[in-house]
């Protein structure tokens, strides 16, 4: 469903309309736009200076945006094409920061609707950390680490001039892993002469990488959900959970629901899903996923779980539902599903991966929702500790990682839940995460002036 301007408040409708305009074409940023300004009705009506600044026209314009060509040599010799794109969203909190996204369906677009994301996620962390995205239309997926290392090298090629501990800090994404991480920063280094171990995050943790930061997206999400479970004075224990997705989030969210009590009854690839109603035997898919890199279809060989192919892992019976695949999985058809089956609680693993007509179906049946930009920002928070650590030459144990990551995602909620209160939405955890995420924003800018 295309947003409108219809359900906005009127000093918001010409903003909104204005980003239409001069981002034609661009659907997934449009949405991840009109979701922020959906919350910010109260905030206008409150604080007028962010009008009088035009603080919010100048929040959804990136301050810089880079495309670039990025050639390089195949196995076969020949010469490939690919594009590669940082958009440097807002530096009002810190140095630009977000992941890099290599697939085949990165556009222009959906780097700004994940810069635009990355904004208010890195602002409810209470880091110093200002709000970035990137990628390439380049696909790992079958090339050879010496296709995947030359590509590395002629991204960075170009996009060294960009970047440093001060300026912007790229870290991993879909189709950007350690592996990837280890050939762009050993080209940086080559090209700058510099060990600046803080310019990249998800390092190895031989040279720089942080304890944590592997599980940190999906352990995040978990801890989120306790902190909502506990303010319904409950918890994991006894609960069923459905975890879309197969990849590092859902694996490590999966690890953690069962550490806490919980089991988690299905996962999916892009293939289908597998439904094991005694709980996912966690060891068992990081060799599959992790290790052999294989298809989710193979966990049911051999055991007593079902493999359906196709359909919609939204199917399957659940208390909590955890959607960590890609963005708009989850539609207004699965959320009803999800509502008739009894569902309580879903949250965010993936970014904006709920549409929002399934966002506004679950919440009229009075399901709590928990936004990407607030339940999935401990991966973003643990990178901003490897930076930490990075800045002081120093190396934390995985416990103590560990412990400020739930720290800062407990934080996060309290934030999301006393802003709520203060906006007159008690207990709306969409409404506290974008407008907390929002003003801290706009004050630091306000306090910055017109830059």
């Amino acid at each position: 469903m295309t947003p409108t301007t219809s359900d906005l408040h009127p000093t918001l409708r010409p903003m909104y309309e204005t980003v239409l305009r001069r981002n034609p074409g661009e659907s997934e940023f449009h949405q991840a736009a009109h979701e922020v300004f959906e919350s910010l009705s109260p905030v206008v009506a409150k604080r007028p200076e962010y009008v009088q600044a035009s603080i919010i026209e100048r929040i959804c314009e990136p301050e810089r945006q880079i495309i670039f060509r990025v050639p390089w040599v195949d196995d076969a010799g020949k010469v490939q094409i690919n594009r590669g794109f940082r958009v440097e969203f807002n530096s009002a909190l810190g140095p630009y920061k977000g992941g890099l996204r290599f697939h085949p369906s990165v556009l222009l677009g959906t780097v700004k609707f994940l810069g635009f994301e990355q904004i208010f996620k890195n602002a409810l962390t209470g880091l110093p950390i200002g709000g970035g995205k990137g990628g390439s239309d380049f696909d790992p997926k079958g090339r050879s680490d010496g296709e995947v290392m030359r590509f590395c090298q002629s991204f960075m090629t170009e996009l060294y001039r960009h970047l440093g501990e001060y300026t912007d800090v790229p870290a991993g994404d879909i189709g950007v892993g350690g592996r990837e991480i280890g050939y762009l920063f050993g080209q940086y280094k080559r090209i700058t002469n510099r060990y600046e171990a803080g310019v990249l995050t998800g390092k190895g943790l031989s040279w720089g990488g942080s304890q944590v930061r592997t599980e940190a997206t999906g352990y995040g999400l978990v801890y989120f959900v306790d902190e909502m479970l506990r303010a319904q004075q409950t918890s994991f224990e006894g609960k069923k959970v459905v975890i879309s997705g197969s990849g590092n989030v859902a694996i490590y969210a999966a690890e953690k629901v069962a550490q806490l009590g919980g089991t988690v009854v299905a996962m999916s690839d892009s293939g289908g899903y597998v439904v094991d109603e005694s709980g996912m035997d966690l060891e068992v898919m990081k060799d599959l996923k992790e290790i052999r890199r294989g298809r989710i279809s193979e966990y049911a060989e051999g055991r007593e779980a079902r493999y359906l192919e196709g359909g919609t892992i939204w199917d399957v019976p659940c208390d909590i539902a955890l959607p960590c695949a890609t963005q708009n999985e989850l539609d207004e058809t699965h959320a009803a599903t999800l509502v008739k089956n009894g569902v309580r609680i879903v949250a965010e693993g993936a970014n904006m991966p709920t549409t929002q007509a399934g966002t506004r179906a679950l919440r009229e049946a009075g399901v709590q929702f928990a936004p990407g930009k607030a339940a999935n920002a401990g991966g973003v928070a643990t990178s901003a500790l490897e930076m930490q650590q990075n800045a002081s030459r120093d190396s934390w144990s995985f416990e103590t990682t560990d412990a400020r990551l739930r720290d800062i995602m407990q934080g996060i909620y309290g934030s999301c839940m006393m802003t709520a209160e203060e906006y007159g939405m008690p207990g709306d955890v969409i409404a506290g995460a974008n407008i907390a995420g929002f003003t801290q924003v706009a004050d630091a800018m306000l306090s910055q002036g017109v830059i």
